[in-house]
């Protein structure tokens, strides 16, 4: 059997179990999108202002995936001459979920064409004050050759394949200055632990699952620079997890740079 023939039938073992383990199509849908990460610039596009949207070329997953995955319904839904637009708000509370005032918010929006399929994934600019877009760009290529756990139906990228970048990480003043305060603070490991709660305005919650509508929120601050160097968190059953400084380029990377620019 040829090295292309044994890949092939990898993946379509793969594909297999993974319908059989899921039982689901959107799981399916799920999976082509991985596979399209491993060539990110040929099937995505990303554009980054105010906000940052991730732009599908040639998008496989349709707008019941969403809620078949999440377990959960938009906050709104709008139909427009190129599809439709759902609005997920996600609410700043307290301990008792209760909404605080004034009020702090983020939302994503998820764009679909005349097909129901994803075209477009925005993040709003409150979102970026915890995700910087030049990291979040950099998680989302990562994607590409994360492994799979299909237990828990995680993709997990490796650090030694993150792609590098120089950016500055946010200051932990500023994004409380964005945020308000949070509901506790803890230590851990030389970093201070900044612990918040949103809560996604949505309806019809699938009987077992209403905890997704809370999103739990943990920023690790580093104690000595005060930088934001990790984000964890869950947003419509999504879960994120971000250690920024698996992303950023160490003294030996920017020294090597600069040694190929000499060259």
């Amino acid at each position: 059997m040829n090295t292309k023939l044994k890949r092939y039938s990898r993946l379509t073992l793969l594909i297999g179990m993974l319908a059989t383990l899921t039982g689901c199509l959107e799981w399916m849908h799920a999976y082509q999108t991985y596979l399209q990460m491993n060539e990110f610039d040929r099937y995505f596009a990303v554009y980054a202002k105010d906000d940052f949207t991730v732009h599908f070329k040639r998008p496989k997953l349709f707008s019941e995936d969403f809620v078949a995955l999440a377990k959960l319904h938009a906050s709104s839904e709008e139909n427009g001459p190129d599809g439709k637009i759902w609005r997920y708000w996600f609410r700043k509370v307290n301990k008792d979920n209760a909404l605080i005032t004034p009020e702090v918010h983020f939302y994503f929006d998820l764009a679909f064409n005349k097909l129901d399929k994803i075209t477009d994934w925005t993040f709003s600019p409150l979102f970026l004050q915890i995700a910087p877009p030049a990291f979040l760009e950099a998680s989302f290529r990562s994607l590409g050759g994360a492994e799979i756990n299909e237990e828990k139906q995680q993709l997990k990228a490796r650090a030694d394949s993150m792609d590098k970048i120089a950016a500055d990480l946010p200051k932990k003043a500023q994004v409380v200055k964005q945020l308000g305060e949070p509901l506790e603070i803890t230590t851990d490991e030389g970093q201070d632990v900044y612990f918040y709660k949103f809560r996604l305005d949505t309806h019809d919650i699938e009987e077992g699952y209403e905890d997704r509508a809370i999103s739990e929120v943990r920023l690790s601050f580093d104690k000595a620079t005060t930088e934001l160097v990790k984000m964890s968190g869950r947003f419509a059953g999504l879960k994120i997890s971000i250690n920024y400084r698996d992303f950023l380029e160490n003294d030996d990377d920017k020294a090597a740079e600069g040694g190929d620019k000499a060259g």
